[in-house]
């Protein structure tokens, strides 16, 4: 038996990648927006008196939602908590407890209400979200929906919303406790990384090894030379 045939060690390697970059991160998917009533890119044709968003955790009370109508003016009319619910599809989530990743389902949904004022134009309507989760991570995003039924008017002396403050305010320098939350977030991901990387090289290395070593040991046992010929 000869060298191992590259292709076979062109496989390992590609083994090696891949399980760098399905290595999981640190508290993944944690608070993450699950499902939105209106979906995502949907297209609605009925009127929509209110948007449903589920999070895998419960907002706080200091949480923001707005909803942009197609001319830029908002129309969400406040927001509240609705009752929590069993997901139709767990979200896995992986914590690093004790030195050791370990996988978390979330079998719970939190879903929030923010009511639709007015629907003042068919096109795309814009709802964003920000608010923290409980380890300190901040989650934002949008989901993006068009309208094609009728229009709906405004009620009677409504006044849009004032533009939410931002939920952290700026500052020139992280204060102590901010710079203890980057080390932390730096110290998980290289964590990550090398957690999931070191066992599927060893796994790659012992596979090398019996590519290698086996062949020469059966040629041994069988009394075969495993060089060059003896002339």
């Amino acid at each position: 038996m000869g060298r191992p045939p590259r292709t076979l060690l062109g496989l390992l390697l590609v083994g090696v990648l891949a399980g760098a970059v399905v290595a999981p991160s640190a508290a993944l998917a944690h608070g993450t927006l699950v499902t939105s009533e209106p979906a995502q890119g949907s297209t609605v044709q009925e009127r929509v008196e209110a948007v449903t968003l589920t999070f895998t955790e419960k907002p706080p009370p200091g949480a923001q939602f707005t909803i942009k109508a197609p001319t830029g003016v908002r129309v969400d009319g406040g927001w509240s908590n609705g009752e929590p619910h069993r997901l139709a599809t767990p979200v896995r989530e992986y914590q690093l407890k004790d030195g050791q990743w370990e996988p978390l389902l979330l079998e719970t949904g939190f879903p929030v209400k923010i009511a639709v004022s007015h629907l003042p134009a068919p096109g795309e309507y814009t709802v964003t979200y920000n608010h923290t989760v409980s380890d300190g991570d901040a989650v934002k995003g949008e989901i993006r929906f068009t309208y094609h039924g009728a229009v709906v008017a405004a009620p009677p002396g409504w006044q849009a919303p004032a533009s939410a403050a931002p939920l952290q305010a700026p500052v020139q320098a992280p204060s102590p406790v901010a710079e203890a939350q980057i080390l932390r977030k730096a110290v998980k991901n290289e964590t990550t990384v090398w957690v999931w990387l070191v066992p599927v090289l060893l796994v790659v290395a012992v596979g090398l090894c019996a590519l290698l070593i086996v062949p020469q040991l059966r040629r041994r046992a069988s009394g075969k030379p495993g060089g060059r010929s003896v002339g």
